[in-house]
């Protein structure tokens, strides 16, 4: 079995996310890694703002392998180990050296927090939204990051910027090198982050959770959606023009982007529980002493996880 590094990052609330968490995280992980040569796989677990974090950190830590095999004589093709012919090009991905397994997230505000209820404390009144991205003292820039409304120099949006390969970070090559991505979302209670935001999906495509018969071990998962890449048929894959942000809605724009990725969506419902009003951090249980009802949640994880 290889051995494997999971790097977990929780909630952060860093006063700017994208350009100073990350890049503490990114050297972290690779001073993880060179201190444990054994390593082979890497997996990374984020929790709310963490996941974001995740999704920068490993656009700054993905390395792409481009290696040419050519036979010696006269230039063709090597043969694999089975006799059938290889490409001339082989490219192989990876995140700081190491082969991505899992990339997990808890309750990630992946669409920012921006209109639709995101943040159902503000009940989806604009005027709350509009005075929560201005309270400096409390958000500073991350929240103009989460309402999206951190252009600067003609640049976009950063978190339109990350569901693409922007600039010299390779954002969603490094998210689509990984084997299994998974996003748990909290279908209600969770008071800072909205199931749509979460489980990156669209209003209408939030599935109709009627909390079947309980599983005695996953008593609080309430739907599990297999990995899918949206249908050609419903909408074309496309590269978001970034350059257009002013003009085109940034949310499909993210979905849209986002799904290029055949994420694995796991809705949770604590509507039963006692602890229901602090879902947000019994998703991943962040206190046992408070958030323990989250426990299926984290047995689900491991149960399915990637080695």
């Amino acid at each position: 079995m290889a051995s494997q590094g999971v790097l977990e990052i929780g909630n952060t609330q860093q006063n700017n996310f994208a350009k100073d968490f990350p890049k503490i995280f990114s050297c972290i992980v690779r001073s993880i890694i060179e201190h444990n040569p054994g390593l082979q796989n890497i997996s990374f677990i984020g929790h709310s703002l963490g996941g974001l974090v995740a999704r920068y950190a490993i656009g700054r830590l993905y390395e792409q392998n481009l290696t040419k095999q050519l036979s010696e004589g006269n230039g063709d093709c090597k043969t694999d180990g089975d006799g059938n012919p290889c490409l001339d090009e082989k490219s192989k991905g990876k995140i700081a050296g190491l082969k991505p397994m899992n990339f997990v997230t808890f309750a990630t505000p992946h669409l920012g927090s921006r209109g639709h209820k995101q943040v159902p404390l503000f009940c989806g009144l604009y005027i709350m939204e509009k005075t929560a991205s201005h309270m400096s003292w409390i958000l500073r820039r991350t929240g103009k990051h989460l309402f999206l409304t951190d252009s600067e120099n003609g640049k976009p949006p950063l978190l339109l910027q990350m569901v693409n390969d922007y600039g010299d970070l390779p954002f969603m090559s490094a998210l689509q090198s990984f084997r299994r991505c998974v996003a748990y979302s909290n279908t209600c209670f969770d008071c800072l982050v909205g199931w749509s935001t979460s489980s990156i999906r669209r209003k209408v495509e939030l599935p109709k959770c009627k909390h079947p018969p309980k599983n005695e071990k996953y008593p609080h998962i309430v739907n599990v959606e297999a990995p899918k890449i949206s249908s050609t048929e419903k909408e074309a894959i496309f590269e978001a023009n970034v350059n257009e942000h002013k003009t085109i809605n940034m949310e499909e724009a993210m979905i849209r982007g986002l799904t290029k990725v055949s994420w694995e969506r796991v809705d949770v419902s604590f509507k039963r529980s006692k602890q229901r009003f602090l879902a947000h951090g019994t998703i991943q249980v962040n206190t046992y002493c408070v958030n323990s009802d989250g426990a299926d949640v984290i047995s689900h994880v491991i149960d399915n996880f990637l080695l």
